[in-house]
């Protein structure tokens, strides 16, 4: 059988820049399109990356800027409100013991890293239009674009993110559930002394955490029950956290003092979505948040989705051979380590809607690391 050599990747996120760097660097052509106009290169307050991540970024050649531009640290604080230090778990380092346990970085420069990688590897890439309609036939998809133009592909990847259009068309029934909470994020200067992340549970909002992203710079967010985001004016955003804020101690009085433009706050609900069954159809397949998708609590996400890239990548250049079986065997590799991360991330979060005080968090954090420490 003739090796397929042209690939659609529809999203240029995490997922859809890294499978897209991988398939250029084995040599075949990628097509990257992207509904942003910006590619999303300044979109976002932080991100927290443990070592699974890293260790897909280091593959994908773009770790030394990483490092040059986030935070490692090797431990999770856990704190009352008022920031007394009630336990410290240290990170496992899932990445392996050359790569630190976790990193911040500020999300827009992780963007902005892999949109440098995407263009250096050749790929075509073209920004403000989606896929209108795909045909499909055995040996490939024929594929008419928003701006009229058309292409055919041996292969179509669908990383278009948790309210994936290319999930929908395939007739696949699953969509993403709120599960009943929503979290507040900000950009903010970083505290002296502010070197890890610290979850405080209690006071006002359920979770309230920080994150040191660069020498100078962090991410601040707080989570509370959902709300119906039209009776939210986003002229009150900033107003909104800081009293979500107000009254938390430790580093919490000199992080709120920054929250006061309502531009630079993100409200978002918390969703889970974990696609059965399989993640294909014919010659096109779903990775990353289209079939994948939890609250940020164990700040798996991304991690996940970068997997995602890396697995799907080392199959399809493994074998001449695009059929059923593979997309099967990437479902079936991939599902026993997403599984546990889905839902572990929502049973963080039901532990703080039903209130229970006395939960496991650091087991369970303990047995997601340890299967995340094995290979993808």
């Amino acid at each position: 059988m003739r090796t397929p050599r042209s690939v659609l990747v529809v999203g240029g996120g995490a997922a859809g820049n890294a499978v897209t760097v991988l398939l250029r660097r084995a040599g075949l052509t990628v097509d990257l399109i992207e509904a942003k106009e910006d590619w999303n290169a300044t979109a976002g307050s932080g991100i927290t990356m443990q070592g699974n991540a890293l260790r897909v970024l280091r593959e994908l050649g773009v770790w030394e800027q990483v490092r040059a531009s986030g935070f490692s640290f090797g431990s999770l604080g856990i704190t009352a409100p008022d920031g007394t230090v009630l336990h410290v778990v240290e990170d496992v380092q899932t990445g392996g013991e050359d790569l630190p346990a976790t990193m911040g970085m500020q999300r827009p420069q992780l963007q902005q890293i892999l949109i440098a990688a995407v263009r250096a590897s050749g790929a075509s890439v073209r920004l403000g239009i989606r896929v209108e309609t795909f045909e499909q036939h055995a040996d490939g998809v024929q594929v008419r674009f928003t701006d009229g133009s058309e292409g055919r592909y041996d292969l179509v990847i669908a990383a278009d993110g948790m309210g994936s259009s290319t999930r929908a068309a395939l007739g696949v029934p699953d969509r993403p559930v709120p599960t009943g909470m929503a979290i507040w994020r900000i950009a903010a200067p970083r505290p002296e002394g502010l070197e890890r992340t610290d979850l405080a549970f209690g006071g006002p909002a359920y979770i309230a955490g920080y994150c040191p992203t660069s020498q100078n710079t962090i991410y601040a967010y707080a989570a509370e029950d959902k709300r119906d985001r039209a009776s939210l004016n986003p002229e009150s955003y900033a107003d909104e956290m800081r009293r979500l804020l107000q009254g938390y101690g430790g580093h919490w009085p000199e992080i709120v003092k920054h929250i006061d433009d309502p531009a630079k706050v993100n409200y978002t609900w918390y969703h889970r979505l974990l696609v059965e069954g399989s993640w294909h159809r014919g010659r096109v397949v779903l990775i990353g948040d289209a079939v994948h998708s939890c609250p940020p609590t164990l700040a798996q996400g991304a991690a996940m989705s970068l997997e995602d890239a890396l697995v799907l990548s080392e199959l399809l250049t493994g074998t001449d051979d695009w059929d059923d079986q593979l997309f099967r065997a990437f479902y079936e590799r991939r599902m026993p380590r997403v599984r546990p991360v889905v839902d572990a991330s929502v049973q963080i979060a039901q532990w703080q809607l039903d209130g229970v005080r006395d939960a496991d968090l650091p087991g369970l954090i303990d047995r997601v690391s340890t299967i995340l420490k094995e290979l993808p």
